[in-house]
């Protein structure tokens, strides 16, 4: 199961993996989210890296460590608990990612409207926009993945840099807002206390997915140059930018414009917009629009090139069609995969959009991601305690603690994804069909973990008929 398969090319390096983990761990799209949360967020954003960054990236540098392979979790979980834990994982991590490809064009889609210099658009509330948006930039990042992770870097490389730059501009338009004008929203001891609102913890759930992606190069461990040193090296390098951007960037926003008024969609572009108008310049909103949808499909590629792997290594391993297995004779890349996950994302996207508005349908794309995602972060969590407790190797991550951390913070990262599950599944307090969305939201969950079943046990006669046949007949 996984290991590095003929074909594929080593191509990303120590710097590839470190802007990977920062496009692919941190996202604009969560700063509009928290500062919409209110000062809070900023408290929420330290518990979070404490209870879910810490542990997911301290069991998956030292899983990766003990088993570099390509496929990542759906090689630890099935060395811990067999092969149906790791199929299940593996699938509900990829179909988990199948919703984030539209939520996050989703909110490209909205920022891109700011290009044109902000405020209020036509398109803003036009479910044609968004998912035309969605699909035709999904099509885009598809081809150049197709095209192998030697060409599918770039995108995700500029994301990053792009990350860096809107950032940086948001950071000092609200450094001089406050500075000039006051902060549009109070930062007070009293503020920054978490609520126990029903949209406080609603907030929590999407936070604790926000820290998702330390585990997600491993799935590329046979195109890291030395897995086993590259991933925990560009982790360290990525993980205080992680958390600056966060943190940062969410008081930005809130010392920009009161939180009472900002977007979980538009957040970002307007607390740039606003102050940009305040301070006679214009011209930065549509230059940080432009970072922001890079930054975006930056995000979609690194998680469209790495999450194709599962189904690349499941078709290896004959649970898929052998057809998911194969590489592009031309560029090396699992291009059937890449394609059927592609096709998926885009029939969700307009799934997504039925019977809602455009901010509704962005909301069930968020909470059926973090479901999803978290599901197979409980197996990950639970194999780091299972394979802790055999022999230690020679080549294991020397981690302060020993085996003894990794299995403490294994059980803080299962509890918080617990809690996660929990609260994405409630429905916010302004949404106006609470059924609807919580029906969206659970069936389209159960109908996918109910497909991975279906495959799974298909899979399973597939590969007992391959078996039959590779047994060599009496007297051959």
């Amino acid at each position: 199961m996984g290991g590095t398969e003929p074909g594929l090319k080593r191509a990303l390096g120590l710097t590839d993996v470190t802007l990977y983990f920062v496009t692919a761990t941190s996202s604009l799209q969560w700063v509009a989210t928290a500062a919409a949360a209110g000062p809070s967020a900023l408290t929420v954003w330290l518990i979070g890296a404490l209870t879910m960054f810490v542990p997911l990236s301290v069991c998956t540098v030292w899983l990766a460590s003990r088993h570099p392979d390509q496929g990542g979790l759906y090689v630890w979980t099935g060395l811990a608990f067999g092969p149906f834990a790791a199929f299940l994982t593996g699938w509900s991590y990829w179909t988990s990612n199948l919703p984030y490809f539209a939520g996050m064009l989703y909110f490209a889609a909205g920022s891109a409207l700011w290009v044109t210099g902000g405020g209020a658009h036509p398109l803003d509330a036009s479910p044609a926009w968004f998912i035309s948006f969605a699909v035709g930039t999904l099509a885009f990042v598809t081809v150049l993945n197709v095209r192998g992770l030697g060409v599918g870097k770039w995108l995700s490389n500029a994301g990053a840099w792009a990350r860096f730059l809107a950032t940086l501009l948001l950071v000092v338009l609200g450094a001089i807002a406050w500075w000039r004008f006051g902060p549009a929203t109070p930062i007070t001891a009293a503020a920054l206390r978490p609520g126990l609102g029903l949209n406080d913890l609603i907030f929590w759930g999407a936070i604790a997915f926000a820290f998702a992606g330390p585990e997600s190069a491993s799935l590329m461990g046979g195109e890291i140059k030395n897995p086993r040193r590259t991933v925990p090296q560009a982790l360290a390098l990525a993980a205080p930018l992680i958390l600056l951007i966060y943190v940062t960037g969410t008081l930005a926003v809130l010392v920009s414009i009161p939180y009472q008024q900002t977007s979980a969609l538009y957040g970002v572009m307007q607390a740039i917009d606003h102050v940009g108008d305040r301070l006679g310049l214009g011209w930065v909103t549509p230059l940080a629009a432009s970072f922001t949808v890079v930054t975006c499909l930056g995000s979609a590629s690194a998680w469209l090139g790495s999450v194709a792997r599962i189904p690349f290594v499941a078709g290896i391993d004959h649970f898929l069609p052998t057809s998911f297995g194969r590489l592009h004779p031309r560029y090396g890349s699992p291009a059937n995969a890449l394609t059927t996950q592609t096709a998926i994302a885009m029939a969700l996207a307009v799934m997504g959009q039925a019977g809602t508005s455009v901010k509704g349908a962005y909301e069930v794309l968020v909470n059926l991601m973090v479901i999803t995602q978290m599901l197979p972060f409980l197996i990950l969590f639970a194999s780091a305690i299972q394979l802790a407790r055999g022999a230690p190797a020679a080549y294991d991550l020397k981690i302060p603690g020993g085996r003894a951390t990794v299995v403490a913070t294994a059980l803080v990262g299962l509890f918080t994804t617990l809690g996660a599950i929990v609260l994405s599944l409630v429905p916010r307090a302004d949404e106006p069909n609470k059924l609807l969305a919580v029906g969206k939201v659970v069936g389209m969950t159960a109908l996918l973990l109910a497909g991975g079943v279906a495959l799974y046990l298909n899979g399973s006669r597939r590969r007992a008929r391959l078996a039959l046949l590779s047994v060599p007949s009496p007297g051959s």
